[in-house]
């Protein structure tokens, strides 16, 4: 038998009596009736509070990770509260500008940006553009010739770290498409390119080590091989990235927000780094302040073999499972704390074998057909990796605070799978 660790649910998570799960004072249940699902529910207080604890942990400066969760109402948010914003693509830019936040906030990350990417942060005035390789430097170094222009830019380095990590998740080897090798010596050619150009000026050094990190002692390795690059630089900041871990499943455990921030200015004091320590936290923010809600459609017994319980969404709505082999939890929210004695397979809806969203789930004996399911931990790399494989319509995404509940991403209708059709 096992209970869903209350530790996975979002902050302001409650049960009544029965326990029926409540979100920040809103009945999930209830939510599921309103808006249907699949519906990815957050927690706006949670958001909240992790930006404001990233934001303490790196007094220097902190970006929230736009890729792990973005829309218009998340930007507003994590720039009210204090962090600037890590984009990496026109579209992201394009949320991020429409959302109000000034250009000034935004750091423009990628590993291939095009001319018209790099425009657009110039002409935004962003912040930061973080440079990827050597012919990003001529790309926009010729863009801004052309515009009279100058930009405050940062250099991704690999410091050439293996990080405890799912290998298609470690960024900070030299093998790896991102950045340029300290090892290799690219890394002192990009800097001498950008301190011998007129229109760029170097702020900064950046380093990312992957994502999904539980070890925090990979960042403090990581510190330890750029502190001979970077100690004799005349730069104003070090960005460490981001990359902390989650809890997603029984038995996970990881550092704070706040532990892992101690850790990396500790490790940079003492290797004699004086440059501002600045970070970039996405997952560690978002993921545990959501949970996404299904409807069981179709419950399938094979005698000796397994059960399989279909929902109305799957791999368009959560892909990590299939990606990366990711485990989730799954458990049903008008009897949350109830025992799970039930094993089951949850998967999709979508014509693929693989198209599992929790391999091996637990639920009480009494599920039926109509019942909702819920995953949590899925605040991060949900909504933003999401697809319309099959043609299924992406779900909407409710804030929940004080009670109150509010749409801040609709519902995709069939017409907007024929919005961009010309036929």
């Amino acid at each position: 038998m096992s209970v869903l660790p209350w530790s996975l649910l979002p902050d302001n998570s409650s049960t009544d009596a029965g326990g029926r799960l409540s979100i920040a004072g809103c009945d999930v249940v209830d939510l599921a009736e309103e808006f249907g699902t699949p519906l990815f529910v957050y927690d706006e207080d949670h958001l909240r509070s992790r930006c404001r604890e990233a934001v303490a942990a790196f007094p220097d400066g902190a970006a929230y990770a736009t890729k792990a969760f973005l829309c218009t109402a998340m930007a507003r948010l994590a720039v009210e509260e204090g962090m600037d914003l890590d984009v990496s693509t026109g579209g992201e830019i394009h949320v991020a500008l429409a959302a109000g936040v000034p250009g000034q906030r935004l750091i423009v990350h990628g590993n291939n940006k095009s001319t018209r990417e790099l425009a657009v942060a110039v002409e935004a005035g962003v912040g930061r553009i973080v440079i990827d390789s050597m012919s990003e430097i001529d790309r926009l170094e010729s863009l801004l010739h052309h515009r009279g222009a100058t930009a405050r830019v940062m250099v991704r380095v690999n410091p050439g770290i293996e990080a405890h990590t799912h290998d298609f998740l470690r960024t900070g080897a030299t093998d790896s498409k991102f950045g340029v090798s300290i090892a290799g010596g690219v890394a002192t050619q990009a800097v001498d390119r950008i301190k011998s150009s007129d229109s760029l000026r170097l702020v900064g050094l950046h380093a990312h080590v992957g994502s999904q990190v539980f070890d925090v002692s990979s960042f403090a390795k990581a510190i330890d091989i750029i502190a001979e690059f970077v100690r004799p630089m005349d730069v104003e900041e070090l960005s460490i990235g981001g990359g902390l871990g989650v809890p997603y499943v029984e038995g996970e455990s990881a550092p704070t927000i706040t532990e892992w921030g101690a850790t990396i200015r500790s490790a940079a004091e003492s290797a004699g780094i004086t440059q501002r320590i600045t970070a970039e936290p996405g997952r560690a923010i978002v993921a545990r302040s959501a949970i996404t809600l299904y409807t069981a459609g179709t419950i399938k017994d094979i005698p000796g073999v397994r059960t399989y319980v279909s929902v109305d969404g799957g791999m368009s709505d959560n892909p990590r499972p299939v990606l990366y082999g990711s485990g989730y939890e799954v458990f049903m929210p008008r009897s949350t704390i109830s025992d799970r004695d039930r094993e089951i397979r949850l998967v999709g809806k979508h014509c693929e074998s693989g198209d599992v969203i929790v391999w091996h789930g637990k639920v009480p004996s009494d599920l039926e057909l109509g019942d909702i399911l819920a995953t949590p931990v899925t605040g991060a790399y949900g909504h933003s990796m999401g697809s319309n494989y099959n043609m299924v319509l992406r779900p909407p995404v409710v804030f929940v605070r004080d009670g109150e509940s509010r749409l801040v991403v609709r519902r995709e209708t069939y017409d907007d799978l024929l919005a961009r059709d010309s036929g």
